[in-house]
Order: C-alpha cells, then sequence, then structure tokens
C-alpha cells in the first residue's frame, strides 16, 4: 500500500492566523459600511479608508457538501458611541447554518431569526456558537484587542446582506463606561 501523509491547512488559536494553505483575504472599511452604524454623522467624520474587520478564507471548491473555514479579525473601535461591528447578514440559503469559535478578544454575537427576534452572545477565546439556519448574525467587538472567530460554513449559503436594510433588532453601544444594549425602535 503506497499512502500519503498531506499537511492540512493550520490555524494558530491564539490569533486566527492560517498556515499551509492559499488565502482569500478582504478588508471592510468604514466606506463600506454605509448605513449599519446608527450615528450617520460620526460614520460620516470617520476615515472612509479605516479597516474595520479582515476576514481571511481558505481557498475551497464552491458546491454542494463543501465547507468555507473563515476567521475574522474584528478590529476595536466605535463610531460615535456603538462598538465596532460586521455589517451581518442571512444566509441567500435560508436553512444553512454556521459554526463560530472565538479565538481572542472580548465581544458579542448578535443573533436574529426573520421575525425579528433578537439575541446576544459573548465571544471570547474557547466560546462555541451554533448559529442555526434562518438566523441573521453579526460581530461586535467591546473589547480593547481585535476580536477574531473562526468560522465555518456551507459554501452554498451565500450571504443577504439586503434582508437586513432595516438593522438588527439590537444595537450595542457604550455608555458611561459600560456596555448598553438598546432595542431599536421601528415605525
Amino acid at each position: 500500500m503506497n499512502s500519503q501523509i498531506i499537511q492540512p491547512p493550520l490555524v494558530a488559536w491564539a490569533n486566527g492566523a492560517f498556515s499551509h494553505a492559499p488565502v482569500i483575504r478582504k478588508t471592510t472599511r468604514i466606506q463600506d459600511l454605509t448605513a449599519v452604524f446608527a450615528d450617520g454623522q460620526a460614520w460620516r467624520s470617520c476615515d472612509p479608508q479605516l479597516p474595520v474587520y479582515t476576514v481571511e478564507m481558505l481557498e475551497t471548491p464552491a458546491g454542494e457538501g463543501e465547507l468555507w473555514t473563515g476567521v475574522t479579525h474584528l478590529n476595536p473601535g466605535k463610531v460615535g458611541n456603538e462598538f465596532f461591528m460586521t455589517r451581518g447578514h442571512f444566509h441567500a440559503r435560508r436553512e444553512q447554518g454556521e459554526v463560530y469559535f472565538g479565538l481572542r478578544g472580548q465581544g458579542l454575537l448578535l443573533l436574529q431569526d426573520e421575525h425579528g427576534k433578537a439575541r446576544l452572545e459573548t465571544v471570547c477565546a474557547g466560546s462555541v456558537h451554533i448559529i442555526p439556519g434562518f438566523t441573521a448574525h453579526r460581530l461586535i467587538n467591546t473589547g480593547s484587542e481585535i476580536l477574531s472567530a473562526l468560522a465555518v460554513w456551507p459554501t452554498i449559503a451565500g450571504h443577504d446582506y439586503a434582508a437586513l436594510q432595516g438593522g438588527f433588532a439590537l444595537r450595542v453601544q457604550e455608555e458611561n463606561q459600560q456596555i448598553c444594549v438598546c432595542e431599536v425602535q421601528n415605525g
């Protein structure tokens, strides 16, 4: 028998860096997050080129049964009094779930179903988050260092940002040096 031992990709658990594999890298900047933050004036006053988060993904063939593996690195910071966050999305194929693993930093995972019911989970090194299908999700960095989370999701899931044009039902802000969760008033 002629077996070959292959070195799979590696991830450094302390910082989420990939090695031994090709990586796709995408940085999202303040200018890319139109209408994400509540305080539009504070958003407009930010440097449009300021990086908010970077996603690094292992190159993977797309198709039924394949999985993306990626790490989101969300910088610390605020727009006005609202913490930096990812854009957040539903999956285009709503039934597809996702798993997040906290690697470093402190933050929250905002989850919201299609009826607008929202909840928050604490993200920290070692936390595991099962995101069910039909659930929008967004990372929020409430700490002073980079928040990194490893994610695994089906390549067929896609992203649906348009379904959240009205935003999430909760906002996470800092008030009097405390984390404050505010319900968004619609209408």
